[in-house]
């Protein structure tokens, strides 16, 4: 073999070579997981227009365990010693669309929050309703729960919102007084904190990929 043919091998198989590293390592970014992801909880468009919780903020951690994921939620800026409602939702403004209850925060004497989640808080994130059936009611008031359910198709919920527990305490807080279904008995306040800086369809839970 004269010297020529060798370095024409060599090049040959120096470019083939490439090529599967690059072929490989484009496959291994196409699987890669995501494992873990931080954003930010900002005040919520009603908090914002009232003019309210001025300096609340709060910071989310979410980090995939395999067939869960563990979700903190660190919050400042709270009213003092005032209980608050954490979803996940499809929207992160008005109408939130299909919302989900994870849980509640209570602040300290500093308006300090903490609240640790377990749940799906990644892509795989939804809902669904093959058919419509009949739903306990449980409540008839002051917002009754529907005695059926609509059909509907496989929709994700990436965003997160923390609502007041209380329209009362919402109002000492100078936000709006005004009655939601978000909390365990359906007479929550208005979002106190929400993903709002996010798009609707592309909220922070997407970013983990278990």
């Amino acid at each position: 073999m004269n010297l020529t043919s060798t370095k024409t091998i060599a090049l040959v198989g120096a470019a083939a070579a490439t090529l599967g590293g690059a072929t490989a390592a484009a496959s291994n970014a196409a699987s890669t997981s995501h494992p873990r992801t931080s954003f930010a909880l900002v005040r919520s468009a009603g908090s914002v227009k009232a003019g309210c919780l001025v300096h609340a903020g709060a910071q989310v951690q979410i980090r995939n365990q395999g067939p869960v994921e563990v979700m903190t939620i660190d919050a400042h800026g709270l009213p003092k010693s005032t209980d608050f409602d954490v979803f996940v939702t499809q929207l992160p403004n008005a109408p939130f669309g299909i919302s989900w209850y994870q849980g509640d925060l209570q602040s300290n004497g500093r308006g300090n929050a903490h609240g640790t989640f377990v749940g799906r808080f990644s892509v795989e994130t939804f809902a669904v309703a093959p058919g419509s059936g009949p739903a306990p009611v449980v409540h008839n008031q002051p917002i009754p729960d529907a005695s059926t359910n609509p059909a509907f198709a496989p929709v994700h919920e990436y965003h997160v919102g923390v609502w007041f527990n209380s329209p009362t305490d919402a109002g000492k807080a100078g936000c709006a007084n005004s009655l939601t279904p978000f909390n365990g008995e359906h007479n929550a306040g208005p979002q106190a904190l929400s993903t709002r800086q996010f798009s609707d369809t592309s909220g922070p839970l997407r970013r983990i990929t278990p």
